[in-house]
């Protein structure tokens, strides 16, 4: 393929062509002051990525500084590949969340696919082995043939990556609302294990030092994919389809079980995942963080095309590439440990001590920029934000009931609606056996992950309900928090710590950068109540299609320990007998529910209240009953309320039913999505110490054996009397005949 010729340094300013690559007048100014000169093509393209809002976090730095961040646990923050925590005997559990959001809007298998590799590629470069991958989705609704045809796709790339390279597909979510039609949200998530002594980090130090590129040879695909996932999606983004990188699990595979051998190596200075923006994130970062330089020949750099510029081999993000720094003199071991996968591991450069990312090409220098101008000296911007006006008009607006007429024909309707329906056909796709450790699979609460030679597990989670963050996003902040920590408690769990990845539409916005604000307030603050600190994650804005954001939507990813495989509880009712128990009291609380979405076609109000202190209480109290033996299932109570979570505690279960007695206004106690509260069964002669110790249980009913599910009200008589099977077909039926269904 012939190279064009590249513009001129005059030419760039004269004609303003920085502004193709999302750079605005003033920061080519400031480039400018920088280097003392005018940049060449390749320079301002360096610059172009690395200064992107995916890269740079420009527009999000000063909310991100509001995360606590620190904990006795914490042995790894935010700043590198991912974060780590420590689950003691000398081992820890590595994760973190990243967004393949606009890459899967226009290419969803490969853009899936990649953003699998990416984020397993960031927990492997820490040393760690991955052990589980969880994935949060957003789409529109599935009764339009783009949707479908989008989520089919996502699916099946995070299938077939997932599923190709062996590690197993544990847990996740979707949701489905008409604001992600134009512009889907691919969440992608991986845990690892790694014994603190293996621990690695992304730093290119000790002068002389060799700078090696390990993996993948580079080619075109994914040029300027950093810029393309800081700007909005618009009609013409198909265009954009080169930006749309090409996986290859089976060579991340290879590299993968190369890299965990290397960590073992004492030749190993630093690793870093080739990721957004490729070798010049990798490079320039590695250099800035360790106070150091380093420069590269860009001839050594292995090619999968010919003619390939400094402009594009910088800014490549062809998967599956790595770049390690070695000490001086040990390279043929590296080689050699690399040429056994039969991979390329190649010496392109070296460390050196002028701080200056240098760049040579065909014997030429074709770039001289400081490193920490492109890393860590990265413009920062405070955008000005604006309580919208919806948000004041929502406040103002009384709690109120949606009117039902029919309570068991609502149910149905209810566990039909995709969000709340069953994910079989999702997670069927998934291999999440593989490794033989999972302990508890798709379906419950959270995935529960055996750590392996001990008597230890990890119980891991994806939540996020954006409808609460858009009606209120400090609340919403908290509830995100707060649920995923509940889905840890209800398997066992004790959460120890969160990775985000907040995906808001554009921060130019006032009323957009005041939702990113007030919803960190609220994940910062649920954080500290919790005792789960931010230890990494990723931020995704500009998700929109023209000029129709999204709802704001800060996935929170959340891992805790199990310490004894003993307290491993799942959801599900176990036997006739046991006594149901509603942890929490229910309030009128619709705003932003499934019921108000089904009956409304819209959602308004205030979202549900949530008191932090409350949740911690009773997440702690459940715990230590779940510790000591005395629950058998635990749910929490999410989209659809008490009807709905009573419901999927009998799915699955075989000939199981339940009888229970609830208070109050039928709607509000069967429907409304009141926060902190959980359903627990629990054996007979159990029942009177887990009362005692779980202060907020009230005991509503007993477990039965003849398949139905009775609910009744001491003033109303017998509300909802529906068989199991009726119940469980209708959930589980819900997304498969919809994706069946005719255009």
């Amino acid at each position: 393929m012939p190279t064009m010729l590249e513009p001129t340094a005059e030419q760039i300013r004269d004609e303003k062509l920085y502004q193709q690559m999302g750079m605005t007048d003033e920061e080519f100014a400031m480039v400018e002051k920088i280097l003392g000169r005018l940049p060449n093509y390749t320079e301002i393209g360096l610059f172009s990525v690395m200064w992107s809002e995916h890269c740079s976090y420009k527009n999000s730095k000063p909310v991100l500084r509001k995360f606590p961040t620190e904990g006795p646990q914490v042995l790894q923050g935010p700043g590198e590949g991912a974060g780590i925590v420590d689950i003691g005997d000398n081992q820890a559990v590595v994760f973190k969340m990243e967004s393949h959001n606009h890459p899967s809007a226009i290419e969803p298998y490969q853009g899936a696919a990649t953003g699998v590799g990416g984020i397993l590629r960031d927990v492997f470069s820490m040393g760690a082995q991955p052990i589980a991958l969880l994935n949060s989705l957003r789409f529109g609704e599935l009764d339009h043939p783009r949707t479908r045809y989008l989520f089919e796709e996502v699916v099946a790339g995070i299938a077939g990556y997932g599923n190709c390279i062996g590690i197993p597909t544990v847990g996740g979510e979707v949701q489905f609302d008409p604001c992600y039609a134009g512009n889907p949200l691919v969440n992608a998530m991986a845990v690892g294990l790694i014994n603190h002594e293996d621990i690695q980090r992304g730093i290119a130090s000790g002068v002389g030092n060799t700078v090696m590129y390990v993996g993948a040879k580079t080619g075109r695909d994914g040029i300027h994919g950093a810029t393309f996932a800081s700007e909005e999606l618009t009609e013409d983004s198909d265009e954009k389809r080169p930006a749309v990188q090409v996986g290859d699990p089976f060579m991340e595979k290879l590299l993968m079980d190369a890299c965990i051998e290397l960590v073992k190596s004492d030749a190993l200075v630093g690793i870093q995942d080739m990721g957004a923006a490729g070798l010049t994130s990798s490079s320039a970062e590695m250099a800035s963080k360790a106070g150091y330089g380093v420069e590269m020949n860009l001839d050594l750099v292995p090619q999968r095309e010919t003619g390939m510029t400094a402009y594009e081999m910088m800014l490549s993000e062809s998967q599956e590439r790595m770049l390690i720094v070695v000490k001086k003199g040990r390279e043929e071991e590296i080689n050699e440990l690399f040429h056994k996968y039969g991979l390329d591991a190649v010496a392109i450069g070296r460390v050196t001590d002028d701080k200056m990312l240098r760049l040579y090409h065909n014997g030429e220098v074709v770039a001289e920029v400081p490193a920490d101008a492109l890393a860590e000296e990265a413009p920062v911007y405070h955008k000005p934000s604006a309580e919208p006006q919806y948000f004041r008009d929502f406040q103002a607006m009384a709690a109120a009931e949606p009117k039902v007429e029919d309570l068991g024909g609502t149910l149905v309707s209810l566990l039909q609606q995709p969000t709340i329906a069953s994910k079989e056909w999702v997670y069927d796709q998934y291999d999440h056996q593989v490794r033989t450790s999972t302990v508890v699979k798709p379906g419950s609460d959270a995935a529960v992950v055996r750590v392996r030679g001990t008597d230890k597990a990890l119980a891991m989670t994806a939540d996020c309900n954006s409808r609460y963050i858009y009606l209120d996003p400090e609340t919403g902040g908290k509830i995100a928090v707060a649920e995923a920590a509940r889905n840890i408690v209800c398997s066992g769990g004790k959460p120890l710590a969160i990775t985000d990845c907040l995906n808001f539409g554009s921060p130019e916005r006032t009323d957009i950068f005041w939702q990113i604000e007030k919803s960190a307030d609220g994940i910062s603050d649920a954080c500290r109540a919790l005792d789960a600190p931010v230890i990494g994650g990723n931020v995704s804005l500009y998700n929109e299609r023209s000029g129709e954001a999204v709802y704001p939507t800060p996935t929170i990813g959340m891992v805790g320990l199990v310490e004894k495989l003993d307290h491993v509880t799942t959801q599900h009712a176990k036997e006739a007998g046991d006594q149901v128990y509603l942890i929490g009291e229910t309030h009128t609380e619709f705003g932003g529910s499934e019921l108000q979405k089904l009956t409304d076609g819209k959602i308004s109000g205030k979202s549900p209240a949530i008191d932090l202190g409350v949740e911690a209480a009773r997440q702690e109290a459940l715990l230590s009953a779940i510790r000591d033996g005395l629950v058998r299932s635990a749910h929490d109570l999410a989209e659809g309320g008490f009807a709905v979570a009573l419901a999927e505690k009998l799915f699955g279960t075989e000939g199981l039913g339940a009888d229970v007695e609830i208070t109050g206004s039928p709607i509000t106690a069967l429907f409304s999505e009141t926060q902190s509260r959980f359903l627990v069964t629990v054996k007979p002669e159990d029942a009177e110490k887990f009362g005692q110790r779980v202060k907020d249980a009230k005991h509503i009913g007993t477990i039965t054996d003849d398949a139905r599910l009775v609910i009744r009200s001491a003033d109303a008589g017998t509300l909802i009397e529906e068989e199991i099977n009726r119940l469980e077909t209708a959930w589980k039926g819900a997304i498969p005949c919809l994706l069946n269904s005719a255009e």
